[in-house]
């Protein structure tokens, strides 16, 4: 009976289930993510979590806890070397689980479990997105309408003063338009038609009489 344990024996001895934590602690570690089942992967998470915590103190004695949990000395430099400076800044919540769905056999759920500062991807585009994000509300309209209030306020003012100076300053008299020249016509010549011919041959018969 299991009465008063709260953790997962996940189907195992303690022995087995010890072993399997610490063989996926150590995947963990050296490939920053792996794919298992969700009951495996939130039993792992209260495993490897206190060790990363443990690794911010590189010491002779944290190692050595580690390295009693882990059995590998490759995980172990690569805890305290790599994963440490990544994580020192963070106070907790390490790993991040993932769901993918029910295995096909079985139909087991399940997840995919990885350290959350070595997912670059996901980075990147948090970053991208706090660059881009800008408040948007529906009442958005409402303080631009405040701006042209105020710029239209603040321009009043000044048109009045303006249109008091024009006031103020004398009319100029109206130019009176010079007349514009005639056109001077030029008098017609009319051509005065020449006599017809008809009348040389007359004269000749008179002076031969």
């Amino acid at each position: 009976m299991r009465h008063g344990k709260k953790f997962n024996h996940l189907g195992r001895k303690s022995t087995h289930r010890k072993s399997m934590l610490a063989n996926m602690a150590t995947s963990l570690i050296l490939h920053k993510r792996i794919t298992t089942t969700l009951a495996k992967a939130k039993a792992l998470r209260t495993y490897v979590e206190p060790l990363i915590t443990r690794s911010k103190e590189d010491t002779t004695h944290s190692r050595r806890v580690v390295f009693s949990y882990l059995e590998s000395k490759e995980a172990v430099t690569e805890l305290f070397r790599e994963v440490s400076t990544k994580v020192a800044e963070r106070p907790g919540g390490y790993t991040r689980i993932l769901k993918l769905g029910q295995r096909l056999g079985d139909n087991a759920e399940m997840a995919i479990i990885e350290l959350v500062d070595f997912n670059t991807n996901l980075l990147e585009t948090k970053e991208t997105a706090k660059a881009k994000t800008t408040r948007r509300s529906r009442r958005g309209g409402t303080a631009k309408k405040a701006e042209e209030e105020t710029v239209d306020k603040a321009e009043a003012p000044k048109a009045k003063k303006t249109t008091a100076k024009k006031a103020a300053a004398p009319a100029e008299p109206a130019k009176e338009k010079e007349p514009e020249p005639e056109s001077v016509q030029e008098p017609e010549v009319i051509a005065e038609a020449e006599e017809p011919a008809a009348d040389q041959p007359e004269a000749e018969e008179e002076t031969k009489a």
